[in-house]
């Protein structure tokens, strides 16, 4: 058993390693989906108050909140699988959730990339509305996540990922991650990341 969760500021590519974990076999339990059905549930846009439901589900319930609720689904998934990969922790107290429930079968992973870069991405996949349509803008984003404790939660991890090269430098790491934390081979024909995309998407062990 081995739970694999992802840590990161709103577009660093949380998303698209979870993209590689399901191309591999390895189920993904999105905390983010959490706060989308919570948002629905209480009849308000998933493309706008995402942020404000997060936050009130924190308030009314305390931080680790969301983490509880994703912990059920990860279970779950664990029953008919040898790894999950989590999505979406965005505070410290959650990864003591996390440390709490699964010990040394957790593995913490820090998404990093620079602002532009990640104001980019978020323009370019157009799911969430920006601020000029009502929605929230990017320093928000990144100001509400870090006052849930994600600086200190990214402090935590096991395993630091420099996204900054191309999708496929990245999805080579995500793959290298997979394969030495939850033992999965991977695609045997995978050929070896080149020296340039390794300078500039660096896997680091703290």
């Amino acid at each position: 058993m081995h739970v694999i969760g992802t840590v990161g500021l709103p577009g660093s590519g949380k998303s698209e390693a979870a993209t590689v974990a399901r191309e591999h076999g390895i189920p993904v339990v999105t905390m983010g989906d959490v706060v989308r059905q919570e948002t629905a549930d209480r009849g308000l846009d998933p493309t706008k108050d995402h942020g404000s439901v997060a936050q009130a589900l924190r308030d009314e319930n305390g931080p680790t909140a969301i983490a509880q609720r994703s912990l059920p689904m990860i279970e779950d998934r664990l029953e008919n699988h040898e790894a999950v990969l989590v999505d979406g922790i965005r505070s410290d107290a959650e990864v003591e959730i996390f440390d709490a429930r699964f010990g040394e079968a957790f593995t913490l992973v820090s998404i990093e990339a620079p602002f532009e870069m990640r104001a980019e991405r978020i323009d370019a996949r157009g799911r969430d509305a920006s601020a000029a349509d009502g929605g929230e803008g990017l320093a928000a984003r990144d100001d509400r996540e870090r006052s849930f404790g994600m600086d200190d939660a990214m402090d935590q991890a096991d395993i630091v990922v420099e996204n900054t090269d191309s999708l496929e430098a990245f999805h080579d790491r995500v793959r290298t991650i997979i394969r030495d934390e939850a033992g999965q081979a991977g695609d045997e024909e995978e050929s070896e990341p080149t020296p340039e995309s390794e300078s500039n998407t660096e896997v680091n062990q703290p």
